[in-house]
């Protein structure tokens, strides 16, 4: 049974406008502001800020990725949007039922998520997609913040074992769960921590990650969310 509980919207949108503003690292600030636009979007105004989460405020299911990546997030605005990662996980997503169409190509596209969010343990894009432990814990109270908002959340997917490890050190478990995919944990909280290997391209193109095992994530995110 889902606790009963009132989002408070206007806290996670005050939120939001905090983490947009945030220059708590030098290396990531200086990174998503410099880092030069690919030629196909040699036209477009990146983002260039800190990006913040989205979706269904009383979602079930929270995603938790890693951080935006440079010419998606950073230059669209929008966790997993407007790059081939994004494309992967919304399509599983809309498979599942928890979006409204299988694709995520800008901010303003319409794509409406239905009982999930989607975030990051880290909100700056970082250079070869590698934050440092510093960086990460600067950063983590931003999704500390995040998962205490969304009260309604029963399962917290993990896309990669950064994520997994922000999630369990949020939840003070001890020691840190084993990272697998499909591998879950029940967090104190009465939440479960479900592990999945992320959308990149090095799992996609390598088939280490395939469409039918982010599926099953999903189908078993509905399962355990009831």
């Amino acid at each position: 049974m889902l606790p009963a509980v009132t989002i408070d919207r206007r806290a996670l949108d005050d939120l939001n406008r905090s983490i947009v503003s945030c220059t708590r690292c030098p290396r990531l600030v200086a990174w998503r502001e410099e880092v030069p636009p690919r030629p196909a979007h040699r036209e477009e105004e990146y983002w260039r800020r800190p990006v913040p989460g989205f979706g269904d405020p009383e979602a079930t299911v929270v995603v938790v990725g890693l951080a935006p990546a440079a010419h998606g997030a950073n230059r669209t605005g929008r966790m997993f949007t407007g790059d081939r990662s994004g494309d992967w996980l919304v399509r599983a997503m809309w498979r599942a039922g928890y979006a409204d169409r299988p694709e995520s190509r800008s901010a303003d596209d319409g794509l409406t998520l239905i009982g999930a969010w989607v975030t990051a343990a880290v909100r700056c894009a970082p250079p070869a997609n590698k934050p440092t432990a510093a960086e990460r814990a600067a950063c983590s109270s931003y999704l500390g913040a995040e998962l205490a908002l969304l009260g309604r959340a029963r399962v917290l997917v993990a896309l990669g074992g950064v994520a997994a490890d922000a999630v369990a050190r949020l939840r003070h478990v001890v020691p840190r769960p084993r990272f697998a995919h499909l591998a879950e944990h029940p967090l104190p909280d009465g939440t479960t921590l479900l592990c999945s290997y992320h959308p990149s391209q090095q799992n996609t193109f390598t088939g280490r990650l395939t469409e039918p095992m982010l599926d099953a994530v999903f189908q078993r995110a509905r399962a355990l969310a009831g």
